[in-house]
């Protein structure tokens, strides 16, 4: 049941027609997708995370992305790993349940309405993970969408 209620897609962030990275959350985490450069040694790539900035990059280059974040993150508990072509970046969010509208401040900000979706997800996620002995897949919000993370005297922490 609660498979239902993970990111059904990831989100582009696109910058002058190329794509920059993907990326989806979840209650606890922002992922980020990048997409490696080929021919270059993975040992050259690395990631620096920091409570409210991430830098990506190839050493002995300028870094592709050094950026603050739209929210803070646990450090201790974010990581980065090296799969295939791709970095995956996991930020541990420092408030769980709120909903990101981008992982990079000021920068590929989802429109309003994909917001209210991802919102009503991560709501929806909420109630699953509080009661698992139901089924919320298929539930729906009419009209506004509470906030997950203070609803009804906010998120658990476990």
């Amino acid at each position: 049941m609660a498979e239902k209620l993970a990111p059904e897609k990831s989100h582009s962030f696109i910058h002058n027609g190329q794509k920059v990275f993907d990326w989806d959350q979840t209650l606890e985490e922002v992922n980020m997708y990048i997409t490696l450069p080929p021919n270059v040694p993975k040992k050259l790539f690395y990631c620096r995370i920091e409570s409210k900035h991430v830098e990506v990059g190839i050493k002995g280059n300028p870094p592709y992305l050094n950026h603050d974040l739209t929210c803070p993150v646990k450090t201790d508990s974010s990581f980065w790993t090296l799969e295939d072509d791709i970095m995956h970046i996991t930020l541990q969010k420092r408030d769980k349940g709120q909903t990101w509208s981008s992982p990079i401040m000021g920068q590929g900000q989802l429109d309003p309405y994909a917001t209210d979706l991802e919102q009503k997800r991560l709501m929806l996620q909420r109630f699953q993970e509080e009661n698992p002995g139901f089924d919320f897949s298929q539930a729906q919000f009419s009209g506004g969408c509470p906030d997950p993370r203070t609803f009804m005297g906010g998120v658990r922490s476990t």
